[in-house]
């Protein structure tokens, strides 16, 4: 009995051992395309984005159709921000505030505006598109709105936000 016991204990882990090695993949060959290796060689072509200061002026608001919205004033010259002001509303969350006092901590690569409270506001360039996120700014908003909010998106060309 022992025995059938043993060759049965091993034919399974045979088994076991086919069935793995017929789920691997092979190796593919070192000429076979891949997102990895069409970066690596776009590599050498790929130049990083010109640094310039940020230039934009915008009063622009958007409503989705979940009816998250948000509105945003801004007016950034030469990367120094002479106006901003943003309100987000998040349905059955609340709203959030970004006004008030701000200081301007950073100019490049990206505009920073830090308040007293740790709130900070970055913006950065990214195309034609001008990016507004906020980090530490929970105290700018009703209880639990701000794991709810996303960074504003500012479309360069014609001013309006999504």
């Amino acid at each position: 009995m022992r025995d059938r016991s043993t060759a049965f204990a091993g034919w399974l882990a045979a088994l076991a051992t086919a069935l793995l090695a017929a789920c691997a993949t092979p190796p593919l060959p070192p000429d076979a395309r891949s997102p990895a290796s069409d970066a690596a060689r776009a590599g050498a072509r790929l130049k990083p984005m010109p640094l310039r200061p940020l230039d934009l002026k915008t009063d622009c608001r958007f409503r989705d159709e979940a009816g998250y919205s948000a509105s945003a004033m801004l007016d950034v010259s030469y990367a120094e921000v002479k106006d901003f002001s943003a309100t987000v509303d998040i349905p059955n969350r609340g709203t959030c505030r970004f006004d008030g006092e701000f200081a301007q901590v950073r100019r490049t690569p990206h505009v920073e505006l830090r308040a007293r409270d740790g709130c900070t506001v970055s913006m950065w360039e990214q195309g034609e598109q001008v990016t507004v996120a906020f980090t530490n700014c929970a105290s700018r908003c009703t209880r639990g709105a701000f794991d709810y909010v996303w960074p504003i998106i500012v479309d360069r060309r014609n001013g309006q936000c999504h």
